[in-house]
């Protein structure tokens, strides 16, 4: 959601439209959007993207209209603070909202910014709040913070841009379609390995490779925001992805099948590739959330419904016993 704003600040300022973006920075108690969204907003009030339900932009708007914003630097603002503010601009009794407010031009570097999220790339943009300027460079780089995470201090604002969270699908058959589509809604950069030749990939924005599953995971490196999820019903397929992704730190890994296809897996998985019961443990197999699921789209929105609680440490049960005849949701 955050890229299609910058998308669209730059055709703003393409047409040499003054444009300020602010960002939140940090939040207190109950907030509508997350730390590090974005919202821009026109010199004549019209807006893209946002922080609230609606009635911080609406009073954006209105000192945009009032010519209250014409910054010359960054500039800190707080909402929200104590109940009375609270209400007036939506936010739960209490909240509290920060955001950082940019006036947009040429030192932002953001036409370079988008060449770069366009390749693929993470990067990390440094706002100097003294001058307006603005540095990238990749995560790690310059001797920054590799981590996904907003840091504001009195001399800048450093936030990070890209495919933050990746997702790798060992099969290319229909319900890998569904997965894929579904998880670039969610801001994943998805990417898919089938070596078989007689499964075909047509998705837009989803590159296939035919290499064997072991070497892709390997060269993926999976990282705390990598998930890797096994749809080819092919053990011999399947295992290979699974036995390196149980070795790394990546949060999410699955397979589909039964549960009683998936003891055997676990057997296989410890008796030939070593696999203790440690990292067996990681193993969400059926994969996704015991919700009836028996379509590829349903199957599909059970994975990402129990990758999405993984990330956020929601704990719930992904294969819960189920009425007699019937298997856990992806049981497939």
């Amino acid at each position: 959601m955050d890229l299609q704003v910058l998308r669209q600040v730059q055709q703003w300022l393409d047409a040499d439209q003054r444009v300020v973006l602010g960002t939140i920075t940090r939040t207190w108690g109950s907030a509508p959007r997350p730390v590090g969204a974005v919202v821009a907003v026109r010199q004549d009030g019209t807006i893209a993207g946002s922080v609230s339900g609606g009635c911080i932009e609406d009073d954006l708007i209105a000192r945009i209209r009032e010519g209250a914003l014409r910054l010359e630097r960054p500039e800190l603002v707080r909402y929200g603070v104590g109940a009375e503010a609270a209400q007036r601009f939506g936010l739960p009794c209490g909240g509290t909202l920060e955001l950082m407010l940019e006036p947009l031009g040429p030192q932002s570097a953001l036409h370079a910014l988008l060449e770069r999220l366009g390749r693929g790339e993470r990067v990390v943009r440094r706002l100097d709040l003294a001058t307006g300027a603005v540095t990238l460079s990749a995560p790690g780089e310059q001797g920054g913070d590799s981590a996904d995470r907003l840091v504001l201090t009195d001399e800048a604002l450093v936030t990070h841009h890209g495919p933050q969270w990746r997702l790798l699908i060992i099969g290319a058959g229909q319900l890998s379609d569904y997965l894929a589509r579904m998880a670039l809604a969610l801001d994943y950069q998805v990417k898919v390995c089938d070596p078989r030749d007689d499964y075909p990939w047509t998705l837009a924005g989803v590159p296939l490779t035919r290499d064997m599953p072991d070497d892709v995971v390997l060269a993926l490196k999976p990282d705390g925001h990598t998930a890797v999820v096994a749809l080819t019903h092919d053990p011999k397929l399947d295992d290979l992805a699974l036995m390196e992704a149980l070795r790394s730190p990546a949060f999410y890994v699955g397979a589909i099948g039964s549960r009683v296809n998936q003891a055997k897996r676990r057997a296989r998985l410890k008796e030939h590739f070593d696999l203790d019961d440690a990292a067996l443990a990681r193993l969400h197999g059926p994969v996704g959330l015991h919700i009836g699921a028996r379509t590829p789209p349903e199957i599909a929105l059970s994975i990402l419904a129990h990758m999405t609680a993984e990330r956020y440490g929601v704990q719930i049960s992904a294969t819960p016993t189920a009425p007699a005849g019937i298997d856990a949701g992806c049981s497939l």
